[in-house]
């Protein structure tokens, strides 16, 4: 009789930890959720300075980095940098948490958070620092999962679940208003008639 080993719940940081090495293997998955539509609303990226906050192994920052930005890739997760560095070593990583972003004000050109806010449980300790942390006019990039459940993963011989919240789309537009964000775009990814991702660009 074979028993079904039941999925651990783990925090972000010990869940990624933990997944960092098998990451890589979601990317053309995460792709699916964008559609090659994130970066191009994001302009010129020649010499900008670009915060990319929940960076993983650098799906984003990678790209960010070929079309001449300067990035440094931020996330809870050690391991998971460790992962990003050993591929591109020119991408500046720091290791932190997104509610309390250990940078001067007035630093950035972009903040970029894409698949970030599901692991956020309140959004405003994030949009305020991502505030702060913004140049004058400066550009918040981020994308909102419809995942109302957490997937299981698979590390090795583990099945993970890493903690992770829903945020409707109105609740995001409303939450980057009362903190003095104006909203550039609000557009939606679909699969048939079904919203899969929301990306939302918001100046300040």
């Amino acid at each position: 009789m074979c028993s079904m080993k039941k999925a651990k719940l783990l925090s972000p940081q010990k869940g990624y930890d933990q997944y960092a090495v098998y990451y890589d293997q979601k990317t053309a998955y995460l792709d699916s959720f964008e559609q090659n539509k994130l970066l191009p609303f994001l302009g010129n990226l020649n010499n900008k300075k670009i915060l990319e906050v929940g960076a993983g192994t650098g799906r984003l920052s990678s790209r960010l980095a070929e079309y001449g930005a300067l990035v440094t890739a931020f996330d809870i997760s050690p391991e998971i940098l460790k992962v990003l560095h050993k591929k591109n070593k020119n991408i500046a990583t720091v290791i932190g948490d997104a509610e309390s972003l250990p940078f001067p004000n007035n630093t950035f050109d972009i903040v970029t958070a894409a698949f970030l806010i599901v692991h956020l449980k309140e959004l405003k300790y994030f949009f305020n620092e991502a505030y702060r942390v913004l140049k004058p006019s400066g550009l918040l990039a981020l994308t909102n999962i419809n995942q109302k459940r957490p997937p299981e993963l698979k590390a090795g011989r583990e099945k993970i679940i890493i903690e992770s919240y829903y945020h409707r789309p109105e609740k995001i537009i409303k939450e980057l208003k009362s903190l003095s964000f104006s909203i550039i775009k609000n557009t939606f990814i679909k699969d048939k008639d079904v919203w899969i991702n929301q990306i939302v660009i918001a100046a300040k």
